[in-house]
């Protein structure tokens, strides 16, 4: 769950690092719920970076997790370790843990609500990348509240 420092309740980020967009989303205060925050565009010069540490000063975020491409057999592709050289140059930038976050399926899973929805083309390539993120994220919350939920129920035996 998220901490205090300074009763300021602290927020986890989620990236989806695409080949041309970035999409972010933000847990809220009490690292429940994931909610779509915006898209940034890669560029050469990676002026992405600055925007993101941006984001983790002013959002007091604790705690970064990025998508990790991964074949269907689990293992780490050419992409995937594109995300992983990422991690380590936004670990420079950001002084907050950063881990991973299994991606398989996510795009599409979020293609298909995007489809459901009946949103255009256009709205569908607008929203996609935060919608992953969205997508990481909120799994990755889900298992620390499950994480959480069990380590009780031990403890209570």
């Amino acid at each position: 769950m998220g901490s205090l420092a300074d009763g300021i309740a602290m927020k986890i980020l989620g990236i989806d690092y695409g080949e041309k967009r970035i999409g972010l989303a933000m847990s809220d205060a009490s690292n429940m719920v994931a909610g779509s925050l915006k898209v940034v565009k890669r560029n050469a010069t990676r002026s992405w970076l600055g925007e993101i540490k941006t984001i983790v000063d002013e959002n007091k975020v604790e705690k970064i997790v990025i998508g990790l491409p991964k074949n269907m057999n689990g293992s780490i592709g050419e992409k995937g370790k594109e995300v992983l050289a990422v991690m380590k140059v936004l670990g420079k930038v950001v002084k907050v843990p950063i881990v991973t976050w299994d991606e398989r399926l996510t795009t599409v899973s979020a293609e298909k609500v995007l489809l459901q929805a009946d949103l255009s083309r256009k709205k569908r390539k607008d929203i996609l990348d935060k919608l992953s993120a969205c997508i990481i994220l909120q799994n990755y919350l889900d298992s620390i509240e499950y994480s959480q939920k069990e380590k009780s129920k031990e403890s209570n035996k």
